[in-house]
């Protein structure tokens, strides 16, 4: 926890006031180092008028948290849901979440917002609603070079523009906004289950092309918070077709990606194996070979070794 209860209260009544100066009172210089996480499994949604669950950004089991300032706030609130937000950024001492910022678009208060948080330095900032390229290098030039940019694929025209739209080495990560998507594409969502031909052209049209890029693809955000078993099916489909984080809406459901997207201890201990035996066959010049345990052994097999292996800190 960043404050105790106490405090926590009377940051709810200046909510409820929204008394900007007083909430504005207790922010200070930040002082947080940058979260070192290199996989990510779970990426929940923290709403960002909430302090009760701001209260908990530096105790997450969420490998990314998603600070909401976007859609799950009022209009009336988000003024002080800002202010709100830097004020626990500016407090939290440790995270070993990535903490990132999901703020309004680019033109509803976006760039406004954008440049007020530069000073409190996420880990990233999360645009939604960008259609093209350009709305991506808009967004680079208002975020300090030390934050990087995440983006939400909710549009059509940021779906078709997919392959362009790594204008940077900062552009970190993509999340499929499905629902917003369907409903610009005027496909009734009622299509979204595990084996949809559409929303398997989508899926996969979203993973390939972000993995080629060299940005991290983060499937959608199930709704249904209740419905657990449904959520581990898509789960457990994503992590087959390649996925390897998924969006979240409750501690439930981060727990249950990080179970299905980590990397077990047999597959470890396969990849472990196929380095240890390509590394010494190498070292006599052999780099092709058949083994009586896992069969046929060449370069590309030890890649995807290491691969696994470079993920074993999770």
């Amino acid at each position: 926890m960043i404050f105790d209860e106490d405090f926590i209260k009377e940051l709810d009544e200046l909510i409820k006031r929204k008394d900007l100066k007083s909430i504005e009172s207790f922010i200070q210089k930040p002082n947080r180092k940058r979260c070192n996480k290199s996989f990510f499994r779970s990426a929940l949604m923290v709403p960002g008028d909430k302090p009760k669950y701001l209260n908990k950004l530096d105790s997450l089991i969420a490998d990314i948290a998603v600070i909401n300032l976007e859609d799950g706030v009022s209009k009336e609130l988000k003024p002080v849901a800002l202010r709100v937000v830097a004020l626990f950024l500016s407090h939290l001492k440790r995270s070993n979440s990535l903490i990132v910022v999901r703020v309004n678009p680019l033109d509803c208060s976006g760039k406004e917002e954008i440049e007020f948080l530069n000073q409190f330095k996420p880990d990233a900032i999360r645009v939604p609603k960008i259609k093209d390229a350009k709305d991506v290098k808009e967004a680079l030039e208002l975020i300090d070079e030390d934050i990087d940019l995440h983006l939400s694929i909710e549009t059509k025209e940021a779906f078709l523009n997919l392959k362009e739209l790594k204008v940077d080495s900062r552009v970190k990560a993509y999340y499929l906004g499905v629902l917003d998507l369907l409903n610009d594409l005027d496909i009734p969502q009622n299509i979204l289950k595990v084996s949809n031909p559409t929303i398997n052209y989508i899926l996969s049209s979203f993973l390939i092309i972000s993995k080629a890029s060299n940005v991290l693809p983060i499937s959608f955000v199930y709704q249904d918070y209740k419905n657990l078993e449904e959520f581990k099916n898509w789960c457990k489909y994503e992590k087959d077709m390649g996925f390897s984080a998924k969006g979240c809406i409750s501690v439930k459901q981060a727990k249950i990606a990080n179970e299905i997207f980590s990397i077990s201890y047999e597959i470890l201990q396969k990849a472990k194996y196929i380095k240890d035996i390509f590394e010494k066959m190498q070292k006599r010049g052999v780099t092709g070979f058949v083994d009586e345990k896992y069969g046929f052994i060449d370069e590309p097999i030890y890649k995807d070794a290491l691969k696994i292996l470079g993920k074993k800190d999770v």
